[in-house]
């Protein structure tokens, strides 16, 4: 049952804050949608889920509209072509994957002007795979602060994905990294890590993470037949 999946879900993340001494609730979970049915998107939102996390522009939009009449906070979670920044600007509350300075200028200059402004996150490729968007973790500073200057974004802190790990120590590590680099920046209003999916969340909650991305615990396997 997916209602008895997201009860164990929020029960790991919050045991992880007591363990870890975060302040309770600071862990917000993010279920991860993807390719999964409008269906089963109601099912967890009458669980008690309102953040939902999507990769697909076009598939999003489809079950946002399909479910304008729920309170649902939308957050885009994948890589972003130029040409869908548009879109994601007008229907996002929230985007964790921006990587350029470019993609920020587009989201900025495209964010219609009666939506408040659009919550942003820069992605940073932390383990270095080449196969992995985001900026390298020394682009970071100038990156926050050319972002910080555009009207109509918020930034809000950092993403990552790291390689993946079975070593829980070893999971720790990159997210460590990247949490020490943003208190590096002494900038409170960087308050938001968006690390630690369903392998590694314990890992990055004793790291920092403040919004955990969660699909397959949640969902199950995703098909993308």
């Amino acid at each position: 049952m997916i209602e008895t999946k997201l009860k164990a879900l929020l029960t790991q993340i919050r045991q992880a804050e007591q363990t870890y001494h975060r302040a309770p609730s600071s862990v917000q979970l993010l279920a991860v949608s993807k390719t999964k049915t409008v269906e089963e998107i109601a099912r967890v939102y009458y669980a008690g889920q309102r953040h939902f996390g999507e990769n697909y522009c076009q598939e999003a939009i489809q079950k946002q509209s399909a479910l304008g009449a729920y309170d649902i906070t939308w957050h885009f979670i994948g890589p972003i072509q130029s040409n869908k920044t548009k879109l994601i600007a007008q229907h996002f509350s929230w985007v964790h994957s921006v990587d350029s300075l470019k993609i920020a200028q587009r989201l900025s200059a495209q964010r219609p002007a009666q939506l408040p402004p659009l919550n942003i996150c820069l992605q940073v490729n932390i383990s270095g795979e080449a196969s992995k968007s985001g900026i390298r973790l020394a682009e970071l500073p100038e990156l926050c602060a050319q972002v910080r200057e555009l009207p109509h974004l918020v930034l809000r802190g950092v993403m990552a994905v790291p390689e993946s790990e079975d070593d829980f120590e070893k999971q720790r590590h990159p997210f460590k990294i990247l949490s020490d680099a943003v208190k590096a920046l002494h900038d409170p209003s960087l308050d938001t890590y968006s690390y630690g999916m369903s392998g590694d969340l314990t890992a990055a909650i004793a790291e920092g993470s403040t919004i955990v991305r969660i699909g397959t615990a949640l969902f199950g396997a995703r098909d993308y037949s």
